[in-house]
């Protein structure tokens, strides 16, 4: 089956920061929710889409629905995690699940190939505090793509 959504451009690929050391820091590369809506709209036009959530076994799950030619509507539906970024916790497991869902369309799938993304402390402002007698580091610096390039073939990046 061809490819129904284009790659993503380096504007719509976030940074997060995954782990802070004291030599340098890991970050992943990821899309927001937002970016998969405009890309449904922009591909299959935004009253060709829709989406939904259920709760199976206290898991949130959402799903995305594309009209079909003849009417009826195909779905793809993946379950999120509970974020610990927001304070309930609720709609980050919303974004998730529906990113997720995303994914199984094709939606940013070229991000799990990234390279793994490593920057060095003498380009991130790193700093180090002690909690239980433990010393923590932590970056507050944002980060973002420049740049992207992808294989055609393979849809890797590279």
């Amino acid at each position: 089956m061809a490819r129904m959504f284009r790659f993503l451009t380096a504007d719509e690929i976030e940074v997060k920061v995954k782990q802070v050391k004291e030599n340098g820091l890991v970050c992943l590369l990821y899309k927001t929710a937002r970016t998969d809506m405009d890309l449904l709209d922009e591909t299959v036009g935004a009253g060709n889409w829709t989406n939904d959530y259920k709760e199976i076994k206290g898991n949130l799950y959402a799903g995305i629905g594309i009209i079909q030619e003849n009417g009826g509507i195909q779905w793809k539906w993946d379950c999120g995690i509970e974020s610990r970024e927001d304070e309930e916790g609720k709609k980050g497991e919303a974004s998730d699940a529906f990113k997720r869902a995303g994914f199984r369309w094709g939606i940013g799938r070229e991000l799990y190939t990234s390279p793994f993304v490593w920057i060095p402390s003498n380009k991130a402002e790193i700093k180090a505090s002690s909690f239980n007698g433990k010393t923590r580091f932590n970056c507050y610096d944002k980060f973002s793509v420049e740049k992207i390039a992808y294989d055609e073939k393979t849809g890797r990046i590279t």
